[in-house]
């Protein structure tokens, strides 16, 4: 049993334990009765919160070493592709040899997404202002870098997400500096680039966040997967029924560092970066601890 729920327990015994007091001693159990709800206040999130992180966590199953992943990472059946700030290297799944790097102007790439056959990248001019931003899409073959669509821009921020699902667009502008950063917006883009929904991020998530923002995001089912700058955790949020905030359902340890993340098609898991390390990290769903 939860140390949330013992309270409520004991918060009840002691109200049943009121009623069969003298006058003398109800002030004491009332007391005792404000302590245990209190307790329960507090201990329900935590144990909420430590149980949704291991039941959810991600355990690392193999790394690919790369100098490039900088930024994020994608991979495909047979490929790996390393994200840095101006271009995306291409290695071996199986050899981890490097096999191609992109050609084409890039200032500051961010996560990759792979779609029917073609990487599309989020791409700002951060740290500079304005900020402008494109999507850029990667000929996986030919390794050709250029525009797939450009906002100009922005008066959401600085693109670091762009990934397509339910015939739309779905774009993560990010803001950064602590209290600024609560103006991160998630914005859903029909395929005519017309804005049809923006949704900010809970203040559960913006406060864990410091200075920085969200780095990286990935639809899992009705699930958008959101990480940081440099913790290993990934936030798990949903679409509200009504208004324009996020649900943030939990919490899952993760061994990425924060950075852009992709799905891995091969394992059904997830594939990011260890910026320290310049290391590709794959990753699969941890066994529920009980």
């Amino acid at each position: 049993m939860s140390n949330g729920r013992q309270a409520f327990l004991l918060f009840g015994c002691l109200l049943i334990d009121l009623l069969n007091q003298p006058c003398g001693e109800k002030l004491l159990v009332i007391r005792d009765c404000f302590l245990a709800l209190g307790l329960s206040v507090v201990l329900m999130p935590i144990a909420n919160v430590i149980g949704e992180e291991r039941s959810c966590a991600w355990k690392q199953t193999a790394t690919l070493d790369a100098p490039e992943a900088n930024q994020a990472a994608a991979a495909d059946e047979s490929f790996v592709y390393a994200i840095n700030n101006t271009m995306v290297a291409k290695y071996g799944r199986a050899s981890g040899e490097l096999v191609a790097k992109s050609e084409g102007d890039a200032q500051h790439l961010n996560s990759g997404f792979l779609h029917e056959g073609k990487l599309y990248c989020a791409h700002s001019n951060y740290p500079f202002k304005p900020e402008s931003s494109i999507i850029k899409v990667l000929d996986v073959a030919s390794m050709q870098l250029s525009d797939f669509h450009r906002f100009g821009h922005s008066p959401h921020g600085s693109l670091t997400v762009a990934v397509f699902k339910d015939e739309a667009w779905w774009c993560v502008f990010a803001v950064y500096g602590k209290g600024d950063n609560a103006r991160t917006v998630l914005v859903k883009f029909d395929p005519a680039w017309q804005e049809q929904a923006v949704w900010t991020f809970p203040p559960s998530v913006v406060s864990d966040l410091g200075s920085s923002s969200i780095s990286g995001g990935i639809w899992l089912g009705d699930e958008f997967l959101a990480t940081g700058h440099d913790k290993k955790v990934i936030y798990r949020l949903k679409l509200p029924e009504t208004g324009s905030v996020l649900m943030h359902t939990a919490t899952c340890l993760t061994p990425f560092p924060g950075q852009g993340i992709a799905m891995d098609p091969k394992t059904g898991g997830l594939v990011g970066i260890h910026r320290q390390k310049r290391q590709v990290i794959f990753a699969e769903h941890a066994s529920a601890n009980p």
